[in-house]
């Protein structure tokens, strides 16, 4: 089996091309989705995170929900507290990945959704990399429509990641989606370049 990778910074459409990739009948670990459920849930977790952010990063009322603002705050423009955070984090999602890999045995492919492919350490689980790209205008449209936000607040959020060229080269693949280029013949070109590497 053969694990993918896909990435792409916001409003490229990564998550859109993920779910023609379920279509197809192939298996998708989306990692955003699933780090937040292990966040919230996972005892170890919660218990490191309130160590190190506070007791009043999950709900005092006992319910044991995460208080996303104050994690927010304890993270937003200080590189230290965030790679602490994700020291806590990434392990175990890496953990609960290849879990669920395993799982997904039989199968030719399985896919790893990421939006921090890269800068998490995620590209180091699968075997080939592929970044969804799009103009940035055109990035910043789809976000802005679909957030229901500002221009200035999309851009500062893609200020914040890595930048999407230093992602493309890192990538085995690019998957081009800017409503111009077809997406299916792309994924049809990216699946046969994984079948001759699965087939080496």
């Amino acid at each position: 089996m053969l694990t993918i990778g896909i990435t792409g910074g916001i409003g490229c459409g990564k998550s859109y091309v993920s779910a023609k990739m379920r279509l197809r009948g192939i298996p998708v670990y989306d990692s955003d989705t699933r780090a937040k459920l292990i966040t919230a849930t996972n005892p170890v977790i919660k218990m490191e995170l309130t160590r190190l952010v506070g007791p009043t990063l999950y709900c005092p009322c006992g319910c044991g929900v995460l208080q996303k603002e104050v994690l927010a705050k304890f993270i937003f423009g200080n590189s230290d507290n965030l790679a602490k955070v994700n020291a806590i984090i990434h392990p175990r999602v890496k953990e609960d990945f290849r879990q669920w890999a395993d799982e997904q045995k039989g199968k030719d492919f399985c896919i790893l959704e990421s939006a921090i492919l890269f800068e998490s350490g995620f590209d180091g689980e699968v075997d080939f990399k592929v970044c969804v790209d799009a103009p940035l205008e055109l990035r910043i449209r789809r976000c802005m429509e679909r957030d229901k936000t500002t221009r200035e607040a999309v851009v500062e959020r893609i200020n914040n990641q890595m930048d999407q060229a230093e992602k493309c080269s890192k990538a085995d693949f690019v998957i081009v989606n800017d409503g111009v280029q077809a997406l299916e013949p792309q994924i049809d070109a990216l699946l046969e370049k994984c079948k001759k590497t699965l087939n080496k």
